[in-house]
C-alpha cells in the first residue's frame, strides 16, 4: 500500500534531489507549470512528476509574443 504514496519534497530538496537551481523550481511552481501542493506556507512538490516534467518538456506551447501588432484588448 505505501508504493501509492508519491514522494513529496520542497523547492529545496527537490531542486538538490534533481540537481537543478532552486529558483527554476520555485518559478514552475509560481507559474503553476509543476504538480505541487500547499502545505502551510510551504509548497511541496510531486517529485516523480517532476521528474517527468523535465523528461518531456513542457507540454503547453507558450505562443509567440506578437511583438509591434496592434492588438485587441478585452
Amino acid at each position: 500500500m505505501a508504493d501509492n504514496i508519491p514522494t513529496m519534497y520542497t523547492c529545496r530538496e527537490t531542486a538538490k534531489a534533481a540537481k537543478v537551481a532552486e529558483h527554476y523550481v520555485r518559478q514552475l511552481v509560481k507559474d503553476n507549470r509543476i504538480v505541487h501542493v500547499r502545505c502551510g506556507n510551504r509548497r511541496l512538490i510531486n517529485f516523480e512528476k517532476f521528474v517527468e516534467f523535465l523528461n518531456t518538456g513542457d507540454q503547453e506551447a507558450q505562443p509567440e509574443p506578437e511583438y509591434g501588432k496592434i492588438r485587441k484588448l478585452s
